[in-house]
């Protein structure tokens, strides 16, 4: 298979019209195929459209939940709980983001847990909507309900891998941080594995708890692991890490693997932070770019490339290929194409070379 490139607005229309037919209403559809398609923008090609799929076939069991709002728990002004009863992730998160901004100009700080999510997709396509404002974010999120992680030392999946985002802003582009607990994802894992292929590192363990990169060792009865980042040597400070994740989300909404959630989905955390109420906005902007100027002008090796800051690479990549297109993985369209048919929906044209 070959690596199609198409014009985004034509994806996010696609991906739009597939969740209306399917069944979430317009800003709902509009809100999660967007965040899809921001994940392909920034490189993300196992948490963007490769979900689009999945996401619709969740809809089609009936396992997300179409409309109503979230159930709220608590809320304290500053700090704010809900249940999100499995409505979709991106949707979901992107509410409790605005919620959080209004609430902003009030508190310094604004923290949110959502227990039942449903997926939320790619967290690097979420920071932009803090940073455009000047504002601090931290997201993150784990599903309850499945185990792909050995603590460090053991040898049975436990937690999932993790991810925390955080998006600081600059004078100038912003630092967009993005990075999972563990050695690696569990789309990477399953993407290798349905193309016979090796781990580009020994990033997993098997049943018996031998390192490997062969990914068909998380799929074994017992199953192999995922190992924590780190790996081998050091991945007791990424199970520490996972931990942390673990607290931060599941934790703190009041729902978690104690409970033994029988579907798809995901706790949720996420907080915002007006600079302006600690040392002054123009305070922290002097010292986040000074910072990331320091970075980047940091000497390297002879003949080794600039140093690169988190989020750098994705952002290019985006204004790129806003311009050009997305360069879309090629098995991505053809999980979709089957929906597209079902739902009657035209799928986007490639763009001309």
């Amino acid at each position: 298979m070959t690596q199609k490139t198409y014009a985004a607005k034509d994806l996010l229309t696609m991906a739009t019209r597939l969740f209306e037919r399917a069944g979430l209403p317009p800003d709902r559809a509009h809100a999660t195929a967007e965040i899809l398609v921001e994940g392909d923008l920034m490189g993300h090609s196992t948490h963007g459209l490769q979900l689009l799929g999945p996401y619709l076939g969740e809809i089609e069991k009936g396992t997300m939940t179409l409309s109503g709002d979230p159930e709220v728990l608590a809320d304290q002004g500053s700090a704010v709980t809900w249940d999100g009863r499995y409505l979709p992730g991106p949707w979901l998160t992107v509410q409790a983001m605005e919620l959080a901004f209004e609430r902003v100009k009030q508190y310094p700080v604004v923290s949110v847990a959502i227990r039942r999510s449903h997926h939320i997709g790619c967290l690097a396509a979420y920071p932009m909507r803090a940073t455009d404002q000047g504002l601090f974010l931290l997201l993150t999120c784990s599903d309850p309900n499945n185990k792909g992680v050995a603590p460090y030392g053991g040898t049975r999946p436990l937690y999932t891998p993790n991810p925390l985002a955080a998006g600081i802003p600059t004078n100038g582009m912003p630092i967009i941080i993005d990075i999972s607990m563990s050695t690696t994802a569990n789309g990477y894992v399953a993407r290798y594995s349905k193309e016979g292929k090796s781990l580009p590192g020994p990033w997993l363990l098997d049943h018996e708890g031998n390192v490997t990169d062969d990914p068909a060792a998380v799929s074994t009865d017992p199953p192999g692991s995922i190992m924590p980042l780190g790996g081998a040597d050091l991945g007791y400070k990424g199970f520490a890490l996972g931990l942390l994740i673990e607290t931060l989300t599941s934790a703190l909404a009041g729902h978690g693997r104690s409970q033994e959630p029988d579907q798809w989905g995901a706790s949720v955390f996420l907080q915002v932070i007006d600079p302006d109420a600690f040392g002054g906005r123009e305070a922290f902007l002097r010292e986040t770019e000074w910072l990331a100027e320091a970075c980047r002008t940091n000497p390297t090796k002879p003949g080794n490339p600039p140093v690169r800051l988190p989020g750098e690479r994705g952002l290019k990549l985006r204004a790129e290929q806003l311009e050009r297109g997305v360069t879309l993985y090629p098995t991505i369209m053809p999980t979709i194409a089957p929906y597209a048919e079902k739902l009657g929906v035209a799928l986007p044209e490639p763009v001309a070379d």
